[in-house]
């Protein structure tokens, strides 16, 4: 039996960034995984050994990787793979599944795409950070969510700087970038009034059909998804951290209908506003 490490993320939410399972293995004589398709995007770093990852879609066709230590691969929702340990130096990696609306941003900035998905950090030092940080997640379960985020960002910091970046770096000057920045900022000074799609797109000087298509090709989340989300997640921190009502805390994030609020809220993530509180509230 292979040697391994697996564990679900607490259900907490996080819009730029989150987790949902990560892992580490050492993997058996030809060890495989798939085909099949994940719904988060889920990076393996290779820490020894060998593999090979095959990646297949209508467009490119069939591809096929070898990989060995100190490279690593991205999958990404969606995309069909399938992935083995090599028959006489089966690989031990470990892994990260994670999602969010900064994660298209990182990924497009370090040329990591469904067509170029390996990576291979510009130094040994700088992979060790990466492996580290991610080994660090892994073997840390027990800490609290917001730890394990801080980390999550680690990575991704480390990442960035150990990739070959594109010309247009994060925070670049295309204009585009620039009117993404100006909805996000928007939505996280208004969130808590009711604004409207048509509201942000005249905040940007904008049509709405053009601001739209921008944003979902950008953060592969519609505006009005994005707008949601945000607000459930101002408003589990408020469930978690205030002992304001119900009512109060739907009103503090732009719903001045209960009912509307409990509804988009149960909607999001299964279960009632009062359901969360009682699961997940914290003393302070």
């Amino acid at each position: 039996m292979d040697n391994l490490i697996s564990s679900i993320f607490k259900n907490d939410v996080y819009i730029d960034l989150t987790l949902y399972q990560y892992g580490w293995q050492k993997c058996n004589s030809l060890h495989s995984c798939g085909p099949r398709k994940k719904n988060h995007f889920l990076f393996h770093y290779v820490i020894s050994g060998k593999g090979t990852l095959t990646t297949k879609d209508n467009i490119s066709g069939t591809k096929i990787y070898n990989l060995t230590n100190e490279t690593g691969f991205i999958i990404f929702p969606e995309q069909v793979t399938f992935y083995s340990a090599d028959e006489k130096d089966p690989w031990e990696y470990v892994w990260l599944e994670f999602d969010g609306v900064k994660v298209n941003e990182i990924l497009n900035t370090i040329n990591l795409t469904k067509n170029s998905p390996i990576y291979i950090p510009k130094s040994q030092c700088l992979g060790n950070l990466i492996k580290d940080e991610m080994l660090y997640i892994v073997n840390n379960s027990s800490e609290s969510s917001l730890n394990l985020i801080a980390h999550l960002y680690l990575f991704f910091d480390y990442l960035i700087k150990s990739a070959t970046l594109k010309n247009d770096v994060i925070g670049g000057g295309k204009l585009k970038d620039f009117y993404i920045r100006e909805v996000i900022a928007f939505i996280e000074q208004n969130y808590q009034n009711d604004i409207t799609i048509e509201d942000i797109a005249s905040w940007c000087n904008l049509n709405r059909s053009y601001l739209t298509k921008i944003f979902k090709k950008d953060k592969n989340v519609c505006l009005q998804e994005f707008l949601i989300k945000y607000r459930m997640s101002k408003a589990c921190e408020k469930l978690k951290f205030t002992s304001l009502s119900i009512k109060d805390i739907g009103e503090s994030v732009g719903y001045s209908n209960q009912l509307n609020f409990s509804r988009a809220f149960k909607n999001e993530f299964g279960i009632s506003p009062s359901e969360y509180r009682k699961n997940n509230i914290i003393k302070i």
